[in-house]
C-alpha cells in the first residue's frame, strides 16, 4: 500500500474543503448507521472528491472513494492515476493498490474498525458485488447495498454548477449554429454527426455528452436514432439532438430543422411541439410534481389527437451526467426543487414520415424556471 497526500491547499481552497460534499455524505452515513461508504460510480466519485478520471468501461475502474463516517476520506486507485488523483482530490488521502481493490480494502476496513460498509449496489456489477460481500463477510464486515446516497446531493445544483452548465449550453448552441450554416441536402446523417462532434473538440469541449443524433425524414420517428449513411433531403424535417460536455458538466439540446421550404404538415407539427414545449416550461417550478410538468406539455399534443405519438417523458435532470434525476414523466410523483436543472423536450413521432422534437434546458426556480438556452432562431418556424 502506498500513501500519497494531495498537494497543499490554499486557505481559500481549505475553506472550500470544509464545505465539501464528503462532509454531507459522512452525515448520511452516521444517520444510517454505516461506518463507511465505497463510491464507485464515476459522476459520484467526481462530485464528492473532484477527481476527474473516467472509467474505461464498467468493468475497469479509475478508482474508488472510501468515505468513513468520521475522519479523512480516501481515494483508492492504481499507479496509472497516482499523480492525477494527488493533484485533484483535495482533502482526500490517495492510496494505491497493486493487486486490485479488495486486498487494500480489507486492510483499511480492519484498521478503521469498519463493520458495516455501504456500497453503490445500483452501479456495481453483480459479480463484483457478490465477490465484495463474500470477501468482506469472511473478515467480519457486512457489505450493505445503498442507493442514491450521493445522487440525492447532486439533485440541486449550486451557483458554480449552474454557471458551468450554462457555459456548456452556450458552447453547444455556438457549435450548432456553426454546423447548421454548413448543412446541405445530400449530406449524410453520419457526416453531420461527425461534423458536430469534431466542432465540439475544436471549440474546447471535453467532448460530446452522448452520441450525437442526426435523423432525417423517416428516421426522425426513432427518438434515439443512430446516424446512418442516408442522405438528407430538401424539405424534410431533420432531428438533431446534441450535447456538449465542458469542465465535466453536460448540456443537452434538440432542434428540428428543414433544409429548404417546409411543407404545411411539417409547419403544423413543429408549431404543435413548440406550443407543448412552452406549456411544459411554463409549468416548471419548485414544489410541483414532475408528472404535472409532463402533463402540461402532453395535454397539448393529446388534444391535437397525437397523444400516442409522444411516447417518452417530458425531460430529465442534467449535470455531471447527461441523464440523471429527476425524471419528468407521467408516472413520477417526485417534486421539483429549486436549483434542479432539467430538460423540457416534447416530441411527435410518425412512423414512415419522421419526427419533431424540441429540447431546452431550464433551472427550476421558486416561481418558475430560467431558460438556459438563449438562441431561439431555430424555434420560429
Amino acid at each position: 500500500m502506498i500513501s500519497v497526500h494531495s498537494q497543499p491547499r490554499s486557505a481559500a481552497a481549505a475553506e472550500r474543503d470544509q464545505q465539501a460534499p464528503f462532509l454531507a455524505v459522512q452525515k448520511k452515513l452516521r444517520r444510517q448507521r454505516l461506518d463507511a461508504l465505497l463510491v464507485s460510480q464515476p459522476e459520484n466519485r467526481r462530485y464528492v472528491s473532484g477527481y476527474t478520471a473516467n472509467d474505461t468501461s464498467v468493468a475497469e475502474s479509475a478508482g474508488f472513494l472510501l468515505v468513513p463516517a468520521r475522519g479523512t476520506p480516501m481515494l483508492l486507485t492504481d499507479f496509472r492515476y497516482q499523480l492525477q488523483a494527488a493533484s485533484e482530490a483535495g482533502g482526500f488521502e490517495v492510496l494505491l493498490y497493486r493487486r486490485g481493490l479488495l486486498g487494500l480494502l480489507k486492510k483499511l476496513l480492519a484498521n478503521r474498525r469498519v463493520k458495516r460498509l455501504g456500497f453503490e449496489g445500483h452501479y456495481m456489477l453483480y459479480s463484483a458485488a457478490t465477490q465484495l460481500k463474500k470477501v468482506l463477510a469472511g473478515h467480519g464486515v457486512e457489505a450493505v447495498p445503498v442507493t442514491g446516497m450521493v445522487e440525492s446531493l447532486r439533485l440541486k445544483k449550486n451557483r458554480a454548477e449552474i454557471e458551468k452548465i450554462q457555459k456548456a449550453v452556450q458552447l453547444n448552441e455556438k457549435i450548432f449554429q456553426e454546423v447548421y450554416a454548413t448543412l446541405r441536402p445530400g449530406q449524410t446523417e453520419r457526416q453531420v454527426a461527425f461534423a458536430i462532434e469534431r466542432a465540439m473538440h475544436e471549440n474546447g469541449a471535453d467532448g460530446p455528452a452522448f452520441e450525437t443524433i442526426v435523423a432525417g425524414g423517416p428516421n426522425g420517428a426513432l427518438p434515439h436514432a443512430v446516424p446512418t449513411d442516408r442522405a438528407l433531403q430538401k424539405g424534410e424535417p431533420v432531428v438533431i439532438d446534441m450535447g456538449t460536455r465542458l469542465n465535466g458538466y453536460c448540456s443537452d439540446m434538440t432542434r428540428t430543422v428543414v433544409l429548404g421550404r417546409p411543407d404545411d404538415r411539417t409547419v403544423e407539427l413543429f408549431r404543435l411541439v413548440r406550443k407543448a414545449q412552452l406549456a411544459g416550461m411554463a409549468a416548471v417550478r419548485a414544489g410541483i410534481a414532475c408528472s404535472r410538468a409532463d402533463k402540461a406539455a402532453r395535454d397539448i399534443i393529446r388534444r391535437a389527437g397525437l397523444g400516442s405519438r409522444f411516447g417518452h417523458g417530458l425531460g430529465h435532470g442534467v449535470g455531471l451526467a447527461v441523464h440523471e434525476a429527476p425524471s419528468l414523466n407521467r408516472h413520477s410523483s417526485k417534486k421539483l426543487m429549486e436549483g434542479m436543472v432539467v430538460t423540457v423536450e416534447p416530441g411527435v413521432y410518425l412512423p414512415g414520415w419522421g419526427g419533431i422534437r424540441l429540447e431546452n434546458m431550464v433551472v427550476v426556480r421558486k416561481n418558475g424556471c430560467d431558460n438556459l438556452n438563449a438562441d431561439t432562431t431555430f424555434l420560429d418556424l
